[in-house]
């Protein structure tokens, strides 16, 4: 009996959430961009969810599933316009990309660490801090700290200095305040370019640490 309705919900929600876009650029000029496609989208998911409770009374339901979704929905994409654009004043050589429902902030290697070093630029120190004040400032989500190479020298060397060079940043945003638990760190080596190696260009954008940040429900 069920059948028809789950189905009906199902599709509703996935084709009216295909109007939100899930390009990271759409929408660069709009500084609520993100809020406002969170709401749509936990509007959307909400009122399915509601519908599908119980036969009876389902149009309250789906009324009241999608105030709510909507609710949290804004309210997540609200917190990530505004950290991402705290985020991007800390410095000019980090970006920062929202992803929608969570950020990147991308630092380049060569930026923060001497070539083959695993030792941070002392100078870099205080934007690392400043990084780690916006993480306690917005407690509610988890980081990764995830270390990139490109492909010069063997693989089992680059893999380790990406780790390493991902536990030094993490490190640092422990040391300022940011709790443990929130912080996990890993290198990726050579794994995941963002940019072919064939030349310098490309390889200096391979050399890098990504914090991702995903706020916890």
């Amino acid at each position: 009996m069920m059948k028809t309705p789950l189905i009906l919900s199902f599709a509703g929600v996935l084709g009216l959430s295909a109007c939100v876009s899930n390009d990271p650029y759409a929408n660069s000029n709009d500084p609520n961009a993100r809020a406002k496609g969170g709401a749509i989208t936990g509007a959307l998911i909400g009122g399915a969810l509601g519908a599908m409770t119980s036969d009876k009374h389902k149009a309250d339901k789906a009324l009241a599933g999608a105030v709510l979704g909507g609710l949290a929905g804004g309210a997540i994409g609200a917190g990530l316009d505004k950290q991402a654009a705290e985020l991007r004043s800390v410095n000019s050589a980090f970006t920062v990309t929202n992803m929608g429902d969570y950020l990147i902030v991308n630092m380049p290697q060569d930026v923060l660490f001497a070539t083959d070093s695993a030792a941070l630029r002392p100078d870099l120190q205080s934007s690392l801090a400043a990084v780690a004040a916006n993480l306690n400032r917005y407690p509610n989500s988890t980081i990764e700290v995830i270390g990139h190479a490109d492909n010069s020298g063997t693989a089992a060397y680059n893999q380790d200095l990406s780790e390493r060079r991902a536990l030094a940043v993490a490190g640092v945003l422990r040391a300022n305040g940011v709790a443990g638990g929130r912080v996990g760190a890993y290198g990726r080596g050579e794994a995941q370019p963002v940019a072919s190696n064939l030349t310098p260009e490309g390889r200096a954008q391979n050399r890098r640490v990504e914090i991702i940040i995903r706020p916890t429900r």
